[in-house]
């Protein structure tokens, strides 16, 4: 057996008319929405910007994605294939006081030419 208290005339009032705290509520939450509206454009604005962005890399054709894997015994293979009929080895003479490979100098290299 409980003792029940009389209801305040706050809970009167708020069981007569539940509106009382409803359109205030439902107010503040339409302009909340209103008010954040340019904060959330900005967030937008910035999104789209980075997604229009476009790298050298990517103007170039250069993605990760399409980027083939870089092997360097490939390369070199490659480089070599394409140079050997370009040059010819000549042999050019020696500066005067250098030894021959593998000759150790007898004397020093003279400072004077």
């Amino acid at each position: 057996q409980t003792v029940q208290q009389a209801p305040s005339k706050l809970n009167k009032m708020i069981r007569k008319n539940p509106l009382i705290f409803g359109i205030p509520f439902c107010l503040l939450m339409v302009g909340a929405s209103f008010a954040l509206t340019p904060f959330t454009q900005t967030r937008y604005d910035l999104q789209d910007q980075k997604l229009k962005a476009v790298t050298k890399e990517q103007e170039m054709g250069l993605d990760r994605k399409n980027r083939k894997k870089f092997d360097i015994r490939e390369e070199y293979y490659r480089l070599s294939a394409e140079s050997d009929g370009e040059w010819e080895p000549k042999r050019i003479q020696r500066p005067k006081g250098l030894p021959e490979w593998g000759v150790p100098p007898t004397e020093p290299p003279s400072t004077s030419d």
